[in-house]
């Protein structure tokens, strides 16, 4: 699938997203983001994709929400279902990797935000820049960056608008890899291969619990994790993964 902004590409189970409007720094209008959001759909609903990679193409991987088209439409790159541009409110349940070339600012940086793992260029950059343009970021900027990095640090990086580099990322956790110019995408294709040679199943409960459990309470959290895990337990890619251990080769995941 691809539109004239938005391209879908699959193979080797990871499917490639990618934001193709370098003319405009990647931003996202409405029609872009409702692209963006089928093209989200169509890799969730294919079951040979177990990994999605979000990218950019050129030199800047998003700059947030195009002002231009908003002026000239009056239209907010804002989908009924995903949200702000097709993604934040509701991001994918498969494993999901931002590959950031040059600057991830204000929305850019809130679509990486969505993503479970981050890899960047060394040249790239994030920020949250709103309040020098007396707003706020409200495209999840303000609700993930806190539990990606230390308080303080999102309160700094948020208050004052100042970005951050990819090195500094790195060191805070908030970036698992850095690479050279130009390699992010490979990088998060290499990343994306190590974590789909393992059971879908698997994978996807694993990430599931994790990003539900920050308000689990003790008394509970056993049982509700239970309610995820017992659907792997009771898999056939459980029983190939033993299989596969006992005969010393490669398992085969049917994702059931």
């Amino acid at each position: 699938m691809s539109s004239e902004a938005i391209h879908l590409a699959v193979a080797n189970h990871i499917a490639v997203v990618t934001i193709d409007r370098p003319d405009v720094r990647n931003a996202i209008d409405r029609p872009t983001a409702l692209a963006l959001e089928k093209a989200i759909d169509d890799a969730e609903s294919d079951p040979d994709v177990r990994v999605i990679v979000l990218a950019g193409s050129g030199s800047v991987f998003c700059a947030g929400m195009d002002l231009k088209a908003f002026s000239a439409t009056g239209e907010r790159p804002i989908t009924d279902r995903r949200g702000a541009f097709g993604i934040v409110e509701v991001p994918p349940s498969k494993p999901t990797i931002a590959a950031v070339e040059g600057k991830a600012l204000g929305g850019g940086f809130e679509i990486a935000l969505a993503a479970d793992l981050i890899v960047a260029a060394d040249t790239a950059m994030f920020g949250l820049p709103e309040v020098k343009r007396g707003l706020v970021a409200a495209a999840g900027g303000l609700l993930r960056l806190p539990r990606r990095v230390p308080r303080n640090v999102a309160l700094h990086m948020t208050l004052t608008g100042e970005p951050i580099t990819a090195t500094q990322a790195q060191a805070l956790g908030l970036v698992t890899d850095v690479v050279a110019e130009g390699m992010a995408t490979k990088a998060a294709l290499d990343l994306a291969s190590t974590i789909a040679a393992n059971a879908p199943l698997a994978v996807r409960a694993s990430k599931q619990i994790i990003t539900e459990s920050d308000d689990w309470t003790v008394n509970d959290m056993f049982e509700r994790q239970g309610r995820i895990t017992s659907v792997v337990r009771s898999s056939s890619d459980a029983a190939e993964g033993a299989r596969a251990f006992v005969e010393k080769r490669s398992p085969v995941w049917s994702g059931k």
